[in-house]
């Protein structure tokens, strides 16, 4: 879920109005080089046959009853990983460089935004997410609260990319198991919602078959080669371009109604955005789309940028990360991204430049 806004903060649980002043530009001081987070998930064919077989057919058709995640959903269990997380540098001199859309490399049209479903201790959770283009070509990119609890310190597991989901819970684009998690340190280390953002690098899809009885495996190739990518901005001043949000909200909206199921990618009209900051979630540079109505479910859905309704293509400039009810009325209206600078730049090409396993059956 995307967390909502109270008071002067932000809180997972509640809403009210929200009343800050705007936030007219980003202060610039000494940049030392930006360090990136990774975390890896399934390392072998091991780890990802593990996860695989979590996510049968019969569970995926019931990932409607899962929970929308939100920064405080993550429960004290032990999540498990394949390898110890690290820091590592990645050169600020190429993280700038912006990226182009791809389309898929059959048809003229992409399905690059859909699910993640992973879990948090023994809890199931879901959120919104989209494939970017990238040169590894597996890319997807969500909230980090969709990939990482940092209040305990834990990656999630079981994590899969499902794009273009059907609502019966068919996967027709494949199923895509998480390889590594890349997030900035501050996000892993302290829950500052300027980095609440995660580039995941995934390995090659898969697709279940009806054999004997039961299912096997298919190897279905590389996601982007599947269904193209988005492209990726950065460093784009707010008030300068309109924004079209999209995602999965499910959740409650403030009056107590439901006007969403989580089933159907939902999307926010072209919108104008500005600078906005909740010094209660240590945001110092968010972006507002305003208006939006997005509710739980919508977390780490993309904001695409000059969007092509033909080829379902743009450019990635956020992702959902906090809804606001300025108003104090019965629907949210707006909600924010952190703002993708360089040093987004610098996490997108971490996850962009690792390899994954060459054939996953």
């Amino acid at each position: 879920m995307i967390p909502r806004v109270r008071h002067l903060v932000a809180a997972a649980l509640s809403s009210a109005l929200l009343i800050v002043p705007a936030f007219t530009g980003i202060a610039h001081a000494a940049v030392a080089p930006s360090k990136v987070y990774a975390v890896p998930l399934a390392k072998t064919l091991t780890d990802v046959k593990r996860v695989a077989d979590y996510w049968r057919p019969d569970r995926l058709q019931k990932t409607d009853l899962s929970t929308p995640a939100t920064p405080g959903s993550g429960s004290a269990a032990s999540a498990t990983s394949s390898g110890a997380a690290a820091s590592v540098t990645v050169k600020r001199t190429t993280a700038a460089a912006g990226v182009s859309p791809a389309l898929p490399r059959k048809g003229t049209a992409a399905n690059t935004i859909g699910k993640v479903f992973f879990r948090f201790g023994e809890k199931e959770y879901w959120c919104s997410a989209a494939a970017v283009a990238a040169k590894n070509r597996s890319v997807v990119a969500t909230a980090g609260h969709c990939a990482y609890d940092s209040r305990t310190a834990k990656p999630a597991d079981y994590w899969i990319f499902v794009p273009n989901p059907e609502p019966n819970g068919n996967a027709p684009e494949g199923i895509y198991v998480g390889a590594s998690i890349s997030l900035h340190e501050d996000w892993s280390g302290k829950g500052d919602y300027d980095y609440d953002y995660a580039f995941v690098t995934v390995h090659r899809g898969f697709a279940w078959v009806a054999k004997d009885g039961g299912y096997v495996m298919r190897d279905i190739g590389r996601l982007q080669d599947n269904v193209g990518g988005l492209g990726l901005e950065l460093n784009k001043k707010p008030g300068t371009y309109t924004v079209t949000a999209f995602g999965y909200p499910a959740g409650q909206q403030p009056d107590g109604s439901h006007p969403y199921d989580g089933k159907t990618l939902q999307k926010c009209l072209p919108g104008n955005t500005r600078f906005t900051v909740a010094p209660g979630r240590d945001l110092q540079k968010g972006v507002e789309l305003t208006p939006c109505d997005f509710s739980p479910g919508a977390s780490g859905g993309p904001w695409v940028i000059a969007y092509d309704d033909n080829r379902r293509l743009g450019s990635l400039g956020g992702v959902n990360s906090l809804t606001w009810n300025r108003d104090a009325k019965g629907r949210y209206d707006s909600v924010s991204a952190p703002y993708f600078d360089t040093t987004t730049g610098e996490v997108y090409r971490r996850a962009a430049g690792l390899s994954t396993l060459s054939n996953v059956t």
